[in-house]
């Protein structure tokens, strides 16, 4: 039997302090040396999943093949693995909790009296030990949200000191912590660290490597400092400085050799890595001199610049791939709709930029706004991309303003509306009318199939695709005819259900719309078509 390998992902000081892309950046690494890996994120919050959470606060909403919503880093999982992951990859207190319940209501436990201490980290073990089986994985990385100190994650440390505790050449313990630079002193300080590192020790654990994120390079000093006081071999403080893309990440840790540092812990030998694709790929996006303005219009007033990218990280990260791809660097400007409502001749500032984006999104608020651009995006023949909420409002712009039913609407923003272009189907409406709003969207991977003389399957080469989605509202049927003969062509159909998946314009540059969230499957070094094909039209213009 495989002896399966498994590295905690832990974080100290600070929430936010990259222990994500540390995570996904190990993964690569082990990838290049010949292991099959997998990656789990833990969520300590008692949200049964991320579906429920707000997006400004907690960072987008990522969805998986299999229609579980999960925490942002699953989305960096997969981009660093180039990899699908499923629900099986993804827990929170929440959802572990209500298995355990489940179960003592169920009688799997006999009649024992059932409590968190050992229930829970053994329902926490089964989880991650299920997921290293369904993988077939060499090596499975965990990363454990919040830091440690928290009572919220507690139980998850637990579970390492169990894992740990049976097997100890199987279990090894990252702590990824923040040396500040405070601006009076002028000098990284490394306390904040130690006393991470205490915390940890009081969970029974002590870290094997420590990963030192900074503004700056680790020196010899505080490298020194920190093997001392947090029991940590010197060679295993790790510097993880400040970079300009994150993709820098895993060249930056493997040429500290964290690799076999790693596999020296779990007693396996050594084994050189083949870092050249990231090599080549990181060269060509540091060596970009060309860019692109790309606007992303949506209702993001009051969210605040560090909120919303985490909001549509997913997003941002297609677009990049695409741009480096097509040899350019992208700038992204957050364009608040409101704006164009507040003031009708701002929308002339669209015409500094060679592509506009609208992305998913919920509710009513600047509605009108992301209206007007899509109508300047499609007047102004400037390449457009909607996705979800986008190519259901570039319906709605289509219908008032080129079929000139001016009351036309979507019934999330109007439920009154005469002209339900976009409606709820009636799953859906039962779900909101009972406030059932956990994990009943239509969610996860379904199958499109593309009209053969379209731009989307020239894009794709595929005459059937398969994408995720999340959204309880659809493209209504009764109009689905009248705009297709006016020039918004219904290319991509879910024949299953009857649903329209994708719209595209004629005589257009690029003008398209998707009703699933084609972001969700982009890749460093494979770029979704749809942005891909997008980001050309831009630099055509």
């Amino acid at each position: 039997m495989k002896q399966r390998k498994y590295i905690f992902v832990v974080g100290g000081v600070l929430s936010g302090v990259g222990k994500g892309v540390t995570t996904a950046s190990l993964g690569a690494i082990f990838r290049t040396k010949g292991f099959k890996v997998t990656a789990l994120k833990v969520d300590p919050y008692v949200n049964v999943d991320a579906g429920t959470m707000n997006p400004t606060e907690h960072g987008e909403v990522f969805v998986t093949d299999d229609g579980d919503e999960t925490d942002q880093d699953m989305g960096n999982y997969e981009r660093f693995l180039d990899t699908s992951l499923g629900s099986i990859n993804y827990m929170t207190t929440g959802r572990v909790y209500l298995t355990v319940i489940e179960n003592e209501r169920t009688m799997k436990y006999n009649g024992k009296c059932v409590q968190v201490v050992p229930h829970i980290p053994e329902e926490i073990i089964r989880r991650i030990e299920t997921s290293a089986d369904m993988h077939d994985a060499d090596i499975t990385i965990i990363e454990v949200g919040g830091t440690v100190g928290e009572y919220e994650n507690i139980l998850f440390l637990e579970a390492g000191r169990r894992m740990r505790l049976k097997n100890p050449d199987n279990v090894a313990f990252v702590l990824v912590s923040y040396l500040p630079v405070p601006k009076h002193l002028g000098e990284m300080k490394t306390k904040p660290t130690q006393h991470a590192s205490r915390a940890l020790n009081s969970a029974g654990l002590n870290a094997d490597m420590l990963i030192a994120r900074g503004q700056f390079e680790l020196d010899q000093p505080r490298r020194e400092k920190l093997a001392i006081h947090c029991g940590i071999p010197r060679d295993n403080c790790i510097s993880a400085p400040d970079v300009s893309s994150i993709y820098e990440i895993p060249l930056k840790l493997e040429e500290q050799d964290i690799g076999n540092k790693l596999l020296n812990k779990l007693k396996i030998d050594n084994r050189e890595s083949d870092m050249s694709t990231w090599q080549s790929f990181v060269s060509k996006i540091d060596n970009l001199d060309k860019k692109i303005k790309i606007a992303v219009v949506g209702k993001y007033f009051g969210t605040g610049e560090f909120t919303l990218a985490d909001s549509y990280i997913s997003v941002i990260e297609a677009i990049k791939h695409a741009a480096w791809f097509n040899g350019v660097e992208p700038e992204l400007d957050w364009v608040d709709s409101e704006d164009f409502e507040n003031e009708s001749d701002s929308i002339k500032k669209l015409s500094d930029y060679h592509g506009i984006i609208v992305p998913g999104g919920f509710g009513t608020r600047g509605v009108e706004g992301i209206i007007e651009a899509i109508r300047y995006a499609r007047e102004n023949k400037v390449p457009y991309l909607g996705l979800c909420y986008g190519m259901q409002l570039a319906s709605v712009e289509f219908v008032r303003n080129v079929l000139g039913k001016t009351n036309a609407n979507t019934v999330e923003m109007d439920p009154d509306t005469p002209e339900p272009v976009i409606h709820i189907n009636p799953n859906q409406a039962k779900n909101v009318k009972e406030n059932r709003y956990g994990g009943t969207m239509r969610l996860g991977a379904y199958d499109c199939s593309l009209k053969e003389s379209s731009m989307v399957k020239r894009a794709y080469g595929e005459e059937k695709i398969s994408e995720r989605h999340r959204h309880r509202y659809e493209f209504n049927n009764d109009y689905r005819d009248e705009v297709d003969k006016a020039g918004l062509k219904v290319v991509g159909m879910n024949k299953d259900a009857d649903l329209v998946e994708i719209v595209e314009l004629e005589n257009h540059p690029f003008f398209v719309g998707t009703q699933f969230h084609p972001e969700f499957k982009s890749r460093p070094m494979k770029p979704h078509p749809l942005f891909r094909e997008f980001i050309k039209a831009a630099i055509d213009k």
